[in-house]
């Protein structure tokens, strides 16, 4: 049986030296240089808040992805060992997926003439060779753990009933819009570090499937109407035509005269 794999991130044991960037980037073969936000290359950054803390953004690779829903042509796809990975040979650019993320993480090479969707695939080749992934080996002070999800859940929450004094009593990604596969611990409130804290329970999918079942009426209503656009915009330029040659002729015509 394939257990689903996670990363848990104890934001008291960061020590903000963004060994996790650069690993990820030399991993991606992205430019180098430190970056304070995600973007199309860096999948992973440190945001630092108040009090020096840091805090690790990436994807969160939801057990049911929202970007995989509303994926038109499925270029989006969750993997059975957790990551949420991106096909860019069949992305159309629409950004739905930019829009849907409950998490605003996607980011799209506006600067490229032939632009993609980039963000953290989890390194899904080393997890499939058994390795862990490249921000994690990386971590200098065990801030990040990688290993099967339940077992990273028990295990968060084993840390707070130890010392529940340090930690907000909360292990988020467990259960918002779903549930994710990128768990975090903290000693300062949430909401104070830029977390979505009011996010449902419900995976997202759910809703946005009810949108995305109604867009083949939608398509095949559009699509008659821009049909009939065109047939009557042709047909009038056949016509067009037609009468200009009937004009033409009957002016180049010069009848015969009897002597």
């Amino acid at each position: 049986m394939i257990q689903r794999k996670a990363m848990l991130v104890d934001i008291t044991l960061c020590a903000g030296c963004n060994a996790c960037q650069e690993a990820c980037k030399a991993q991606n073969k992205l430019p180098g240089g430190e970056e304070k936000a995600l973007s199309a290359t860096a999948y992973t950054a440190l945001e630092v808040h108040s009090n020096d803390v840091a805090v690790r953004r990436m994807c969160q690779h939801c057990e049911e992805p929202t970007c995989v829903s509303v994926c038109p042509v499925g270029a989006f796809t969750k993997t059975d060992l957790g990551p949420v990975l991106y096909d860019e040979s069949k992305c159309i650019g629409c950004r739905y997926c930019m829009t849907a993320c409950p998490f605003q993480v996607p980011r799209y090479e506006w600067a490229s003439t032939k632009p993609r969707v980039q963000k953290c695939r989890f390194c899904y080749d080393r997890i499939k060779s058994g390795l862990q992934p490249a921000c994690a080996e990386a971590c200098p002070t065990g801030a990040t753990k990688f290993g099967n999800r339940d077992e990273l859940v028990r295990e968060a929450h084993e840390r707070i009933k130890a010392e529940p004094d340090k930690y907000v009593h909360r292990v988020y990604g467990v259960k918002e819009v779903g549930g994710t596969s990128i768990l975090y611990l903290t000693s300062v409130p949430f909401e104070q570090l830029g977390f979505k804290t009011g996010l449902q329970e419900q995976p997202l999918p759910a809703l946005t499937w009810n949108v995305l079942s109604k867009i083949p009426g939608v398509v095949s209503v559009g699509g008659t109407m821009l049909l009939g656009v065109w047939w009557i915009t042709n047909r009038r330029e056949e016509v067009a035509r037609v009468e200009g040659k009937s004009r033409q002729s009957k002016h180049t015509h010069v009848p015969a005269h009897e002597d």
